[in-house]
C-alpha cells in the first residue's frame, strides 16, 4: 500500500475536525439551521392541534402531504439554499476571511483540502436535512395515533422514510459538490446559483428530454410518494434507481475532479475581494 494514504487520511480527518467547527457554529450555519428545521416546527405545530375526524386514519393523505413538502419546499429550497449556504463558503469564506493562506501553505496536496473542505460540508448538511426530512415525517404521523404508529412501523412508513432519507443524502452529495466547484470558480458564487435555481425549478415544465438534464429530475425519481405540482407539469417517466443512483454519485465524482483541478491554479488576492 502507498505509505502517503495514512498521511493523506490524517490530514483529511485533521481539515474535517476544523471545518465542522465553522460549519455547526459559524455563520454559514445558520441558514442550515433555519431551512432544515422548518418543516419540523410546521409538522411539531400540527402535531399538538387536534386533528380533523374526516382525516383520522387516512394514511394515504398524510402521505401526499409530506411528498408535497418534501418535493416543493425540502428539495427545491430548503436543501438547495442550505447546499449553497455551506459549500459555496468553503472557500470564499476563507477568502472574505483572509484565512485561506494557512492552508495553501501547510504541506498538503491542495486536493487533500478540497476532500477534507467537503466532507465537512458533507457532513454538516446531511446530519442537519436527514434529522429535518427525519423529525418531521415522524411528526406527522403523530395526530393519528395508533393508526399511525402501524403505518410507520408495520406499513411502509419506515420504507418511504428510508427512501427520503437517501434523496436527502443524495441531494447533499450532488448539490453540495457544484457549489464547492462554485465557490472555486466564481469570485460571486450566488449568481451561478441563481441560474442552476431558476434551471431546477422550471423542471417541472421542461419536456423530459430536458427534464434529464437536472439534478432535480433524478432525485425526484427516487422518491417513493409521487407528487404533480400542478395541472400545467410536463409528467414523465421517473428514471429507474439503477440509474438515478449511479447517475447522481457520477456527477458529484465528476464536479470534485473540476474542483480538484482547479484549486491547483488557484491563486489567491485578498485585496481584490
Amino acid at each position: 500500500m502507498d505509505q502517503r494514504w495514512p498521511l493523506w487520511g490524517r490530514q483529511i480527518l485533521t481539515i474535517l475536525r476544523l471545518e465542522l467547527r465553522k460549519n455547526f457554529w459559524g455563520l454559514r450555519a445558520i441558514p442550515m439551521y433555519f431551512l432544515a428545521l422548518a418543516p419540523v416546527l410546521l409538522f411539531g405545530a400540527r402535531a399538538i392541534l387536534p386533528l380533523p375526524a374526516r382525516q383520522a386514519g387516512e394514511m394515504g393523505f398524510a402521505a401526499n402531504v409530506y411528498a408535497g413538502m418534501f418535493q416543493l419546499f425540502f428539495l427545491r429550497l430548503a436543501v438547495f439554499f442550505g447546499c449553497v449556504a455551506v459549500f459555496s463558503s468553503l472557500f470564499r469564506g476563507d477568502v472574505m476571511e483572509k484565512t485561506l493562506h494557512y492552508y495553501l501553505l501547510a504541506p498538503l496536496r491542495r486536493e487533500i483540502l478540497v476532500i477534507g473542505k467537503y466532507l465537512s460540508g458533507l457532513v454538516a448538511t446531511v446530519a442537519m436535512f436527514s434529522a429535518g426530512a427525519g423529525l418531521s415525517f415522524l411528526l406527522l404521523y403523530v395526530p393519528y395515533g395508533p393508526s399511525g404508529q402501524n403505518f410507520l412501523w408495520d406499513g411502509p412508513g419506515a420504507g418511504q422514510l428510508a427512501a427520503y432519507l437517501g434523496v436527502t443524502v443524495l441531494a447533499c452529495m450532488g448539490y453540495g459538490a457544484v457549489f464547492l466547484a462554485m465557490g472555486l470558480l466564481f469570485r460571486n458564487p450566488i449568481v451561478p446559483a441563481a441560474v442552476i435555481l431558476g434551471w431546477e425549478g422550471l423542471n417541472v415544465f421542461l419536456p423530459p428530454a430536458l427534464k434529464k438534464i437536472s439534478v432535480l429530475h433524478y432525485l425526484l425519481s427516487l422518491c417513493p410518494v409521487p407528487f404533480t405540482p400542478g395541472p400545467f407539469a410536463f409528467l414523465t417517466e421517473p428514471t429507474p434507481a439503477w440509474i438515478a443512483v449511479p447517475g447522481l454519485l457520477a456527477l458529484t465524482v465528476v464536479v470534485m475532479m473540476l474542483a480538484c483541478r482547479q484549486i491547483r491554479r488557484l491563486e489567491i488576492s485578498y485585496g481584490a475581494d
